[in-house]
């Protein structure tokens, strides 16, 4: 799949939604995550004749203070730190530290602090100093001012809190994570002697550097795979002991908190003989909230993207992306194929959005409603494979949504699968547009309408399992090709 079709300046939480290679590869949740962390699939228990649906709710993310505290709490050893939100508090924190070195850095929820910049001039969003008054001139060029990553907006990102940390020498720095792996059933630890770069790249270039450890979920960690682990990791003597227990006390924290993963990157180790967990990220399952209250009341909602939030409110999976092409699609993989097709023909997607399994009319119609309040959408295609949806439920709410929004831009529905027939029989769409409007019907495709614009649009629709039929539309000049 190419992935680059996903691609955006955005926070951090969108990361979840690309593809970790080699690591956890049979991760349907993970892979939806990382390039794409709100895109998930419908879960079904079923108990008998009852069925109940269980809907993933946005990911939880946490700035890299809280996560580090959540592992103090759990006995991992992390740098001490203070958190401020003036620059004098900053100023404060770092006289208490007493440290050598003393580190500051930007929290927002992006990668790529390192080299972001400042609409305050300053460069970087972390830096190092040995003078406890020069994190005060910097925190006061940090605090309220915007922060742009190449993971931000454009704009950047509004920093409102920095954290104060001591800084500590790193004479080696090794990979370590933990995460949930449906090959193994459970957890699994994955961890490398190549720390303090992408673990992609050491994947790819030298896999046999990368170690993998399934997890027994009655039994945990084990002292001799912990062990066995650390060595894999480069440690040796009593480092060895003690990075093992770093490694249990995480495991520990995975259970503790509901995590999906724990990644450290660097697990470090100091001159002093230390093993120090650097950097982390924790990914936590949203279905744990009712029991993690503690831990989901430190989300921080200030930086998520206002139509995002509001989509969240309807139990949908929306991300914005740059394109003209709005995408209306059921189900993460399905909505990835989609951009990517669209990408792949020279069009760009202008969001993801998944409706998910259990999609009511209203869901229909206010998922409309977030395409057409988009500015940048030229054009809207609804791409629906009903195996658990209903093609009527969604042909009710795109038939509401056309009368009621007084829908302006062309728009492009393809269903297939559980009702498709009905709707070939009986429904008929209208879109209300200053050109023709046409509708075109096949046993395959089941409907299919279509406002023509004057502008060329070529959107290639394809299913693997059914057969797929060519139609050319032409209206004038403007050639639309549907596959």
């Amino acid at each position: 799949m190419n992935g680059s079709s996903l691609t955006r300046t955005c926070s951090r939480r969108h990361l979840s939604l690309i593809f970790r290679v080699n690591m956890a590869a049979s991760m349907a949740s993970q892979a939806a995550a990382r390039g794409l962390r709100t895109a998930t699939s419908k879960n079904i228990l079923l108990d008998k004749l009852k069925c109940t649906w269980l809907s993933p709710r946005r990911w939880l993310n946490l700035q890299e203070y809280q996560s580090k505290k959540l592992m103090q709490e759990s006995g991992v050893a992390v740098q001490r730190f203070y958190v401020a939100d003036t620059a004098s508090e900053a100023l404060e924190a770092a006289k208490r530290l007493n440290a050598k070195e003393i580190v500051l850095k930007a929290q927002i929820l992006a990668g790529g602090r390192g080299k972001g910049v400042f609409d305050s001039g300053l460069k970087g969003g972390v830096h190092l100093t040995k003078d406890p008054a020069v994190v005060g001139e910097l925190a006061n060029k940090m605090l309220g001012f915007n922060l742009t990553t190449k993971q931000t907006p454009k704009d950047g990102v509004k920093v409102k809190t920095v954290m104060v940390a001591e800084a500590l020498d790193i004479s080696r720095e090794t990979y370590f994570a933990i995460l949930m792996d449906r090959s193994c059933n459970g957890p699994v630890m994955v961890g490398s002697p190549q720390g303090g770069m992408d673990i992609e790249e050491v994947a790819a270039s030298t896999p046999e550097l990368i170690f993998k450890e399934a997890i027994d979920i009655f039994e945990g960690v084990r002292d001799d795979q912990a062990l066995r682990m650390a060595a894999n990791l480069g440690f040796k003597g009593p480092l060895q002991r003690q990075a093992a227990d770093q490694i249990k006390r995480l495991y520990d924290l995975f259970l503790k908190v509901d995590a999906t993963q724990v990644e450290v990157n660097p697990l470090g180790e100091t001159p002093e003989g230390q093993v120090v967990c650097f950097d982390a990220k924790i990914n936590f399952d949203d279905n744990a909230e009712f029991r993690q209250k503690a831990v989901f009341a430190m989300d921080d909602m200030t930086e998520s993207d206002p139509t995002e939030m509001q989509a969240a409110k309807w139990d949908l999976k929306y991300i914005g992306l740059d394109g003209n092409i709005a995408c209306f699609v059921n189900g993460a993989g399905l909505a990835m194929a989609t951009c990517d097709i669209i990408d792949l023909h020279g069009g760009k997607p202008a969001n993801f959005l998944d409706l998910g399994g259990g999609v009511k009319e209203r869901q229909v119609y206010e998922a409309f409603k977030l395409l057409t309040a988009d500015p940048k959408v030229e054009a809207i295609l609804v791409n629906i494979f009903g195996g658990i949806v209903n093609c009527a439920i969604i042909a009710n709410g795109i038939t509401k949504a056309c009368r009621e929004l007084e829908l302006k831009v062309p728009l492009v529905v393809r269903l297939e699968g559980r009702k498709a027939i009905a709707i070939h029989a009986h429904t008929h769409i209208h879109t209300h547009t200053h050109t023709h409007t046409h509708t075109y019907r096949n046993p395959v495709l089941a409907f299919l309408t279509l406002s023509v614009s004057q502008s060329q649009l070529t959107l290639p629709l394809t299913q693997s399992d059914a057969c797929i039929i060519p139609l050319t539309i032409t209206n004038h000049s403007s050639p639309y090709r549907l596959f």
